[in-house]
């Protein structure tokens, strides 16, 4: 009888489980990029506002309303030779307490021949005890550009709210010309109010954020140490492999994301989302 109860009870966290799958590809028509084909299911969509130039914009929503334990999604896009994208979300996205499984996100993100792709998704908040396992795979022909950041903000501290624990895995995949050129892994589970309370994690921070830029070179790393002293947070650059990556560190996640639109704007003539500035 237990385990028919226990069965059960699998059976239905299963079927409440949100999931979404979004896959699209952009193309050059006329000199312009316009969207190719596109698939959607569940509860992740991707909405394409009117054209800014040459380029083209697209936001995700999550209809869901946020995500939670055992939930999955997929995001695969891909920018065709010669055009520009750049993606965001209609809003930060928020990982709930999971009782059971880690929630998935995987992200795969391709930019061919002479592209441009920007992946600028807002703040990623986890809720105390939310547990979730990300996945980036980012594949860059040698002349294609990129522009990526993430954010990660453990428990909403303007709201009185820590995340003191939790788990979770962040791991990253660069290729370039078919070369990997960069990898990481970050996990962090168990008491992690306790471990970003560390001098040599976060000293207390709560926010935490990476930008990436291809390419990068020492060049861009001088643009950006200009303007240092204007930083709420900590934030650290280098450059190598051909590509710069900076680190964002701060007590509160306004903080963090002033400083991350500050190197944004110095990495690239383009203006940031529109949504990033309401």
């Amino acid at each position: 009888m237990r385990t028919e109860i226990s069965r059960a009870t699998s059976a239905t966290f299963a079927a409440n489980r949100a999931q979404g799958a979004v896959r699209f590809g952009v193309r050059l028509t006329d000199g312009v990029t316009r969207r190719g084909d596109l698939r959607e299911s569940g509860s992740l969509r991707v909405r394409f506002p009117s054209p800014e130039g040459e380029g083209l914009s697209a936001v995700f929503v999550n209809t869901a309303g946020g995500i939670a334990g055992g939930d999955r999604f997929d995001i695969d896009i891909a920018a065709g030779e010669g055009t520009r994208l750049t993606a965001t979300t209609a809003a930060a996205e928020k990982v709930y307490r999971a009782t059971g499984p880690a929630a998935a996100l995987d992200i795969a993100l391709k930019a061919e021949a002479g592209s441009h792709l920007a992946w600028l998704p807002q703040e990623t908040i986890l809720f105390d005890r939310a547990r979730i396992a990300r996945r980036i795979d980012i594949d860059l022909a040698e002349n294609a550009s990129l522009l990526l950041c993430e954010i990660v903000v453990f428990g909403r501290a303007a709201m009185g709210e820590t995340m003191q624990h939790g788990e979770f895995v962040d791991r990253w995949r660069l290729r370039r010309g078919g070369k990997l050129v960069f990898a990481e892994t970050i996990r962090l589970d168990g008491n992690i109010g306790e471990k970003l309370a560390r001098p040599a994690v976060a000293n207390g921070g709560v926010a935490i954020g990476t930008a990436l830029i291809v390419p990068g070179d020492e060049a861009l790393l001088e643009r950006i140490r200009e303007i240092a002293v204007s930083f709420g947070g900590e934030v650290g650059i280098s450059a190598w492999n051909g590509f710069a990556m900076a680190r964002f560190c701060a007590q509160d996640a306004a903080r963090l994301r002033a400083d991350m639109m500050t190197v944004l704007c110095r990495a690239s003539a383009a203006p940031l989302p529109r949504l990033w500035l309401n």
